[in-house]
C-alpha cells in the first residue's frame, strides 16, 4: 500500500503507528448487522461499578455523564 510514502504513516519498532493521531483497523461487516446503544444507567449501577472498580461515585458520574439515567 506504500502508506509511508503516500500518507507519511509508519510503524515504530514497537508496532505503534506514527504519527500518534493515525488510525487503522480491520473492519468487518454483515448485511444484517446494526448499531445499538446500552441505554441509560441508573444510580444503583454506578454504585455497583464504583465498588468493583474502587472508584469514587463522583468520578464515575463525570466520565459516564452522557449515559446517566439521572441527574447527579
Amino acid at each position: 500500500m506504500n502508506a509511508k510514502e503516500t500518507v507519511n504513516v509508519h510503524l515504530t519498532e514497537h508496532y505503534a503507528m506514527h504519527p500518534s493521531a493515525s488510525v487503522s483497523g480491520w473492519y468487518f461487516s454483515h448485511h444484517k448487522s446494526n448499531y445499538f446503544s446500552t441505554g441509560k444507567i441508573n444510580k444503583d449501577q454506578i454504585i455497583s461499578l464504583s465498588k468493583r472498580k474502587q472508584m469514587k461515585i463522583t468520578e464515575l458520574e463525570k466520565w459516564l455523564s452522557p449515559i446517566l439515567g439521572y441527574i447527579p
